[in-house]
């Protein structure tokens, strides 16, 4: 099994990189070859919208970092997809990375995806200040089935919540209850 972290945050060694790294071992501990992927060490454009990947067998005429990232992803199994929560959604990176997916998972664009025997795996990884874990429950839940849609099998949504106040690594539990969720996405 082949698991794939992206952090879609400008700070490399922020909460959302400490989640999603948590979540990685425990998938490795399992036995699953990992990748870290961030978004702070990558060239990544926004979908220009010109529909070349739905035409043939085109590729995204984008020429960034993006067409790497595709390749590591289209042999997964499993992505875990992490972002901090700004203005109660996910951030920007995370927005761009998510449009530029559909080049790979959309079955009307991919051969990948005709080629899976079964769905991608998906963890999706949210970091808020706010200590509240359900104020943003309604933009998690659509962010949710957004994913479902393009066809992956979201195996939970996690949400890291008061870090504004106690940095995500230095809650009670929060290691052991990452690296969890990543044994059961191998499992």
């Amino acid at each position: 099994m082949k698991t794939i972290g992206f952090t879609a945050s400008s700070r490399r060694r922020g909460n959302t990189a400490w989640v999603v790294e948590r979540i990685l071992e425990g998938a490795r501990e399992r036995g699953s070859e990992t990748r870290s992927w961030h978004y702070s060490e990558l060239n990544l454009q926004p979908c220009c919208g010109c529909l070349a990947c739905k035409k043939g067998d085109r590729e995204c005429v984008i020429k960034d970092d993006m067409g790497r990232l595709h390749e590591d992803i289209a042999h997964a199994d499993a992505l875990i997809l992490g972002s901090p929560v700004y203005m109660g959604q996910m951030s920007a990176q995370a927005k761009i990375f998510t449009d530029r997916l559909h080049v790979l998972f959309s079955p009307r664009f991919s051969p990948y995806f005709k080629e899976r025997s079964a769905p991608m795996k998906l963890i999706l990884a949210f970091t808020q200040g706010n200590p509240d874990t359900e104020l943003f429950r309604p933009y998690y839940d659509y962010t949710k089935k957004c994913f479902q849609l393009l066809e992956f099998d979201v195996k939970d949504v996690v949400v890291v919540a008061g870090t504004r106040s106690e940095q995500a690594r230095e809650q009670v539990g929060l290691d052991e209850a990452m690296k969890k969720i990543g044994s059961i996405l191998v499992s």
